[in-house]
């Protein structure tokens, strides 16, 4: 009885990381209609994404892989702290728009030390979105690994 209770536990508790895989995915499905309006010349698009095309693409390639992250972790119903959660969800959003401000604006898609404004925020939104990130999946892992310690394994 008591792992049914944890199940749905797990299940209730973890909802904003369903609302927020869904989320990124239909953000995911209108990066794909972008990139084909890109290609087909649909006026105004390419005065949105003035950057590299391949950044957007990448941008859709990385909001479906978090999306199905999060989906991965939400289906081992473990229930996970709220800033756990959170920092997935978040992490996920921010880290797939890295690739997406840089498909925007093309003077933050650059090797070189950060000589603008603009340039300096896009580091310091970096930096906090791979902690943030880092921090959601890794101890969402860790609390997996936990709970699986101690159960009984035929393997």
């Amino acid at each position: 009885m008591k792992n049914a209770e944890s199940v749905l536990t797990a299940n209730s508790t973890n909802i904003v990381m369903l609302r927020g895989a869904c989320l990124w995915m239909i953000m995911a499905l209108i990066l794909a209609w972008c990139m084909v309006g890109l290609n087909f010349g649909v006026p105004g698009l390419p005065d949105i994404f003035q950057g590299k095309q391949t950044r957007v693409l990448q941008a859709h390639i990385d909001f479906l892989l978090m999306s199905a992250l999060i989906l991965g972790y939400y289906a081992a119903r473990v229930p996970f702290p709220w800033h756990v959660r959170w920092a997935m969800v978040v992490g996920a959003f921010t880290n797939s728009s890295l690739f997406l401000l840089m498909g925007i604006f093309p003077v933050l898609d650059t090797a070189e030390p950060p000589q603008q404004l603009g340039q300096h925020l896009f580091q310091y939104y970096l930096f906090a979105s791979l902690i943030t990130t880092s921090y959601g999946f890794g101890k969402g892992a860790v609390l997996i690994l936990k709970s699986t310690l101690g159960r009984d394994s035929k393997d």
